[in-house]
């Protein structure tokens, strides 16, 4: 293993996520976020492909004995990329991605309803502070009448994606148990490919030249994004690089301001700090728990 490495691929693979969330929302005025979906799976699938037989793991790729395990987590996955997506039309970059944070806050929450994981003193402290920081991030949204319905229907599309997030991560624990996680990356793409063409009725539009390289290059760059984030839980633990995942906030914040003149407010700011916090002492604690989820951890993105 090679922690250096691994840190540099973590750190990559998060500037291509926020990258791939930047143009999924330049392209949000045009087209639904079921089709976005489409695209941000559909040219996914060649890279990991690529991948795949690069490594020699095209046969392992494909070989499943759990396909409805497969099913059920691409349809949660789906739901968390959609809500995401919307949200990414009605709400500024970088609290999209604060917000989407409070999936590992809730991951700790449904593993102990459905795996039966303890919650003991210090993760317990960590949920509560993280959904303090994400109060902090919504007041702003829910506090003033005049900012208006759709980012208050935002703020509830992101928190909902989270949701979806957290029982992905926590449906990944168990399928990890018996499927490689080639398998579970590829199928994802795959499942989720079909799902998002069931909502084509539902207003798919024929996007211009622009939007569609825009599209492409989601798929793409997710894809790629993607193999980097398994491979750098390859050269080094979880613990390790998990961190790594809230540079993520420093990019959107960039990003944002940049490229569609968005200005954090001061609540985002705050919040950001009070959640990466929260999320840094549940990683401090798996890793003193001795919790070993790398090969689960692998196959989870920021959006979905």
């Amino acid at each position: 293993m090679s922690p250096l490495r691994g840190m540099v691929l973590k750190l990559s693979a998060v500037l291509l996520f926020v990258i791939m969330a930047a143009l999924i929302k330049a392209s949000s005025d045009v087209v639904p976020p079921g089709e976005a979906v489409f695209f941000r799976s559909f040219f996914a699938i060649p890279v990991i492909l690529g991948w795949l037989v690069l490594r020699g793991e095209l046969a392992t790729g494909l070989r499943t004995r759990n396909l409805a395990g497969h099913f059920w987590r691409g349809l949660i996955g789906v739901s968390a990329m959609a809500c995401g997506f919307a949200a990414l039309g009605l709400l500024p970059l970088p609290e999209v991605t604060v917000l989407g944070y409070a999936a590992p806050i809730l991951t700790v929450v449904f593993a102990a309803l459905l795996l039966g994981e303890k919650i003991r003193l210090v993760r317990m402290s960590a949920v509560i502070i993280g959904l303090v920081g994400v109060v902090i991030v919504m007041l702003p949204q829910l506090g003033n009448e005049s900012m208006g319905t759709s980012a208050k229907w935002g703020v509830a599309l992101v928190l909902a994606s989270a949701a979806f997030k957290a029982l992905a991560h926590v449906h990944i624990r168990k399928l990890v148990q018996h499927e490689t996680t080639s398998s579970v990356v590829f199928y994802f793409a795959v499942t989720a490919t079909c799902l998002s063409l069931l909502t084509s009725p539902f207003g798919w539009v024929m996007p211009d030249a622009l939007t569609a390289s825009q599209l492409i290059g989601a798929g793409f760059i997710g894809g790629v994004a993607q193999i980097l984030l398994t491979e750098a839980y390859r050269n080094a633990e979880a613990a390790v690089i998990a961190p790594f995942d809230y540079a993520s906030i420093l990019f959107a914040l960039i990003i944002g301001y940049t490229i569609f003149d968005e200005i954090p407010t001061i609540h985002t700011l705050i919040g950001s700090v009070v959640i990466v916090g929260a999320g840094v002492l549940i990683i401090w604690r798996e890793r003193q728990l001795g919790v070993k989820r790398g090969p689960a951890r692998s196959n989870l993105t920021p959006h979905g």
